[in-house]
């Protein structure tokens, strides 16, 4: 029987082998700088809510979907564990941001300083909304690429649109029930909140699909610049 090379370093049965790079070569770091870095935007861009016609959304809605197809570059190449890694650096950078802008925010303005309300009202410590976005952050990332890693080990270098897609399709639910209900539930209600949910969900899930023409390049561009990745070998497996 042949096995399979699990994300997190163990085997199991399958045909062929699924392939993930080491998780300490040299674009993993910058590509968890871009997934940091994405990260921390979208989160101080998510405290307000936009009105697009019929539907409401908030700021962090135009980059937060690039920090899923980064953390899908890094589950689809470097496996579990380096994606899990990326994952709790981010989370921890989060919450370290949060934390300093609630210091910032009660240190003692200086008395030519005029925009202590400006400040407060953009990056002012909201306990809902940091608890919201972290734990969103948190439960959509690790579901998505553990889906995607536990998708790979079965179809190996084959239907990457499927892992993709699905691991898109279970992440961002996480994400965005625990992040909507966290932040806004009884703030906005009934109707409106479920409406704030779903166009959140489809619009993050779609404008994934969307962009699959830009993930599926950036996964190759990865995946030949890492030689631990071997992917001349895992390209033959898939087709054998």
């Amino acid at each position: 029987m042949s096995v399979a090379v699990r994300g997190d370093g163990g085997t199991g049965p399958g045909g062929g082998r699924a392939h993930f790079a080491a998780g300490d070569t040299s674009l993993y770091p910058v590509l968890v700088g871009v997934f940091v870095g994405l990260l921390l935007i979208s989160n101080v861009a998510a405290v307000k809510l936009i009105v697009l016609g019929p539907f409401i959304t908030d700021g962090g809605a135009f980059l937060f979907p690039l920090v899923y197809i980064v953390g899908d570059v890094l589950s689809e190449v470097y496996g579990w564990r380096a994606a899990r890694r990326a994952i709790l650096i981010g989370f921890a950078m989060a919450v370290l941001a949060a934390v300093t802008f609630l210091v910032v925010q009660v240190a003692p303005a200086a008395d030519a300083w005029d925009n202590q309300a400006a400040f407060e009202a953009v990056l002012g410590f909201v306990p809902r909304i940091v608890l919201a976005s972290v734990l969103g952050f948190l439960v959509g990332q690790l579901l998505n690429a553990y889906v995607l890693v536990q998708i790979k080990e079965r179809t190996k270098e084959r239907h990457l649109w499927a892992r993709l897609i699905g691991s898109t399709a279970v992440g961002e639910l996480g994400d965005t029930v625990v992040f909507c209900t966290i932040a806004f539930f009884g703030v906005i209600t009934g109707a409106e909140f479920l409406n704030y949910v779903i166009v959140g969900y489809a619009y993050k899930t779609l404008l994934e699909v969307v962009l699959l023409p830009v993930t599926y390049p950036a996964i190759g561009f990865v995946k030949r610049r890492e030689p631990s990745y071997d992917l001349p070998t895992a390209l033959r497996e898939a087709h054998a």
